[in-house]
């Protein structure tokens, strides 16, 4: 399919000279669409900077469409380390006459990247964006795990149009669903009510709380290693750090906790899109908050350029094998530590079903917290959340 006329290439005021000294900045190096005649070629490419110029399924938060080129900017005048990836920026999807065709070009252009192997990096627009992300998954027939950074869960109410802050459900709701697993880290229990929470245990959906997630903010690497699409809502960030975010809050990760878990985003083999989400540049201060989200950016791309595939099989040789036995007469626990990058994973292929849908959800990313638990004779959370949904 060719994908160019889903695009607009992108905005000429993005190009400044740096202010900083130095040579191969990204804007200088990287293959950006800048003129309608001059679409980049995607053989062999891996990452691809993807614009959405989109508010209309934004919640209270209008001018998050037009946040793309702050972030360029900024993004632009950070030095490229890596001269063997070769990344492009495809300018931005042009905003369709009603908010379902912009979804459909953003569905159509992601998925022939997908069909490239390409990761795309989204910037703009509301975390409705998550859906369309989403359903690209539809065709390849496998189960799909989300994982969101987000203050709220975006549950919506019953029978709400697709926004910004009720995605989630019209995902679960979709027929037919592939969803697997919802992790949301971060969220502020003070803005999500108790049925909510009761919700999202019942689905069995994984919630981290903001507090337990700044404890370690290390716990946040195996939960982002599970997911297949990482969406960022910015007002997940502290508004010291992010003030661009019209429903920014006192409290949330800093800036150097949200750049960590990108570059765990990047590492992690199974990731296959990102986005960031309700940026808005009417209530930034001196860019700072563009600034932070081409950091993000720059740590993803960073993580990325060290990717290896270190997902357990059942052949698998790379990994150390710990048996851990829970009880008397119980079922052992097996862990499994790869030899280099030394992540950890619990495997639950005893579970293996005739539906080899599940058959990439046997091998459950987990940390060395979770075996140390078991060593404690004490049954991991997460093992059991998953027992479940593989029943």
């Amino acid at each position: 399919m060719e994908i160019s006329m889903f695009l607009e290439p992108v905005s000429e005021k993005c190009f400044t000279e740096t202010t900083r000294p130095g040579k191969n900045t990204l804007g200088q190096t990287i293959n950006i669409y800048r003129t309608e005649d001059n679409f980049p070629d995607l053989e062999n490419v891996q990452l691809a900077l993807l614009g959405i110029k989109e508010e209309r399924g934004a919640v209270d938060n209008r001018g998050c469409a037009d946040g793309i080129d702050y972030i360029r900017k900024a993004l632009y005048q950070l030095f490229n380390h890596w001269e063997d990836l070769k990344i492009v920026d495809l300018g931005d999807i042009r905003t369709g006459n009603e908010i379902s065709d912009t979804y459909y070009a953003v569905n159509q252009v992601l998925t022939e990247l997908m069909k490239n192997h390409i990761v795309p990096i989204i910037i703009g627009a509301s975390q409705d964006m998550t859906y369309p992300m989403y359903q690209v998954y539809e065709p390849t027939g496998r189960l799909v795990n989300i994982a969101a950074i987000d203050p709220l869960f975006d549950i919506g109410n019953d029978n709400e149009q697709l926004n910004s802050h009720s995605y989630l459900s019209h995902i679960i709701l979709h027929q037919p669903n592939f969803l697997f697993n919802f992790t949301n880290i971060g969220y502020q229990s003070y803005y999500v009510d108790k049925e909510s929470i009761e919700l999202m245990k019942q689905l069995l959906f994984d919630t981290y709380r903001l507090g337990s997630m700044k404890q370690n903010i290390e716990l946040t690497e195996p939960l982002i290693r599970n997911a297949n699409i990482l969406s960022i809502d910015m007002s997940a960030i502290r508004a010291a750090d992010a003030p661009g975010v019209k429903n920014a809050s006192p409290n949330g990760f800093n800036g150097e906790e949200a750049c960590r878990m990108t570059r765990y985003a990047g590492l992690s083999f199974k990731l296959s899109s990102i986005g960031f989400f309700e940026y808005n540049p009417h209530y930034d201060i001196n860019s700072r908050t563009a600034n932070l989200i081409a950091e993000m950016i720059w740590y993803f791309i960073e993580g990325f350029s060290s990717r290896q595939d270190d997902i357990p099989t059942l052949e698998s040789t790379d990994f150390v094998r710990y048996n851990v036995q829970i009880g008397e007469g119980q079922e052992n626990l097996i862990f499994l530590c790869h030899k280099i990058s030394g992540k950890w994973w619990m495997d639950m292929s005893f579970m293996k079903a005739d539906d080899n849908r599940f058959e990439r959800h046997h091998f459950i990313p987990c940390s060395k917290e979770d075996y140390d638990q078991a060593m404690r004779n004490e049954l991991p959370d997460k093992w059991w959340q998953f027992y479940q949904k593989l029943m």
